[in-house]
């Protein structure tokens, strides 16, 4: 018999994490990430992430599947205007014309993974002769199926989708996903399968000053997000059999004003 989520009480312990978070208790606020991680193991809450961004425990490999899902499908109506609007996130157009200058296109098959609302597929759809795409939000595939830009959509995360299916692509893309990917090599891995000979892989990362690094190849940032350093991100392209052919230094989006810096990579299989 399966236990039934005490909802309510889950409610009261992100709460209470929450406030002592803005109070600037770090205990108190690990004592009630670590409650609420105990009464929802799914950690819908993303209690994991928010430890680490504390320094209470070590990063996750990966964001909590069940938190990124549900963090999504809360905001996949306003998805569009809150990130280009409001945090002025435009990789997936730099991206394009990152491919554009590069040439060779169109490409025959292209996959997004975490397609999201479907601002990468809109980008790119005059670039490919077929696309589709893969999100763990269903509210967001929702939005991106009503923009008919994709030919075929799935619900799943990057990489278990990749490890999932007996397919090659020409082109896979990853706008705003890394940021939700810690340790990278299962990715790389799937990725460097399921290119075709000659395919591309283009990304975004997000990224942070040599200092904050302090020895690591990756972390969890205060806001809760991935950042990676570059000669990770190349070392462990290559070392899958797509070694990165380019990457350009961007700023991603802006965080209450202030940039974010990353990068635009793109790896291709040999």
């Amino acid at each position: 018999m399966t236990d039934t989520p005490d909802e309510d009480a889950i409610a009261a312990a992100y709460d209470r994490a929450l406030a002592a978070e803005k109070r600037g208790d770090r205990d108190a606020a690990g004592a009630a990430w670590r409650a609420l991680l105990a009464l929802d193991p799914q950690d819908r809450g993303g209690a994991a992430i928010r430890l680490a961004a504390l320094g209470l425990a070590p990063p996750p490999p990966v964001a909590p599947p069940a938190h990124v899902a549900l963090l999504f499908d809360q905001h996949a109506e306003v998805f569009d205007g809150m990130l280009v609007d409001q945090l002025g996130y435009h990789a997936p157009l730099e991206l394009r014309e990152m491919l554009r200058l590069r040439g060779g296109w169109p490409w025959g098959r292209m996959l997004d993974l975490g397609c999201g609302t479907g601002l990468t597929g809109e980008s790119l759809r005059d670039m490919a002769d077929w696309i589709e795409g893969v999100d763990l939000s269903e509210g967001m595939l929702e939005i991106a199926e009503e923009k008919e830009v994709y030919d075929a959509l799935h619900v799943g995360d990057a990489a278990g989708f990749l490890d999932h299916v007996d397919a090659t692509w020409d082109l896979i893309t990853a706008t705003d996903v890394l940021p939700y990917i810690g340790a990278l090599e299962g990715l790389a891995a799937g990725v460097a399968r399921r290119l075709a000979p000659g395919g591309l892989f283009a990304f975004s990362t997000e990224t942070a000053a040599p200092e904050a690094f302090a020895g690591r190849r990756w972390m969890v940032g205060p806001k809760q997000r991935y950042a990676h350093a570059l000669d990770y991100v190349s070392e462990t392209f290559a070392a899958a059999g797509a070694p990165v052919a380019e990457a350009e230094a961007i700023v991603v989006r802006h965080d209450e004003g202030a940039p974010i810096p990353g990068h635009l990579v793109i790896a291709r299989k040999p």
